[in-house]
């Protein structure tokens, strides 16, 4: 079928939608290293914080885009599809990759140091959201490590209650499955600021702006690396425990 140019539907713009009915409509439980389910603790998947890395990139992209699409889809606008391409990709961000991200930024500041500016300042509130979500996270593998330690006694004093431990390790377990998914995000995230810096490098930008900017995304990666710590230790402490 073919649709009239001013309603036609915009490749980007099905991909958005395709994704934004992935992100609500599929649910994944994990698995666990007991061959049970556990239960995910809902700190990590409510509070401001968790919508922040717990998606993919295109995923993040599709949710950023959603509210966009959906207010021009009902705007009195003459061209809906044209308003949705523009609310729904601009919101994208560095989600969508390196290349994709400078080129937005391109279109949006000809000046390469307002470009460098915003980018810092984007940086730096993502910098901020890996620590909000960092204090979150901490405050689950604190406990999640006293119920490991607790466990631990029990099996010495040969009083473990053998049914509600694996129930126990197998929470435990999907926390740091969404822990590490987290980090996996973070990761990319960092990744993708630092080749839009070498993109401004490579380009011509002053060395001095981009070193700013550089100097906000190891800032930024190395809250991360910290994060990653904490869950290595985690998962270090779980790995320990073999209930049989």
């Amino acid at each position: 079928m073919n649709f009239p140019t001013s309603t036609r539907i915009h490749p980007w713009l099905g991909l958005l939608m395709a994704a934004c009915l992935a992100v609500t409509g599929c649910a994944n439980t994990g698995s666990s290293m007991t061959g049970s389910q556990g239960t995910v603790d809902p700190r990590l998947t409510s509070g401001n914080d968790a919508k922040f890395f717990t998606t993919s990139g295109f995923q993040a992209c599709a949710i950023a885009a959603s509210a966009g699409i959906l207010a021009c889809m009902l705007s009195n606008s003459g061209n809906k599809a044209a308003c949705s391409i523009i609310a729904g990709v601009g919101a994208c961000g560095v989600a969508m990759g390196a290349n994709y991200y400078l080129d937005q930024r391109r279109a949006k500041y000809a000046d390469t140091t307002e470009r460098l500016n915003a980018m810092t300042t984007e940086v730096q509130g993502e910098t901020a959201k890996v620590a909000q979500r960092s204090d979150t996270l901490q405050r689950v593998i604190n406990d999640d490590k006293q119920q490991i330690a607790s466990i631990q006694q029990s099996m010495k004093a040969k009083t473990l209650d053998k049914a509600k431990a694996q129930r126990d390790i197998a929470n435990i377990d999907q926390n740091i499955g969404l822990m590490r998914k987290d980090l996996t995000n973070m990761k990319k995230r960092v990744t993708e600021y630092q080749q839009v810096a070498k993109l401004e490098r490579d380009g011509g930008a002053s060395q001095a702006e981009v070193q700013k900017v550089e100097a906000e995304i190891t800032k930024m990666n190395t809250k991360v690396a910290s994060l990653q710590q904490e869950v290595d230790g985690l998962y270090s402490q779980r790995s320990a425990i073999t209930l049989g």
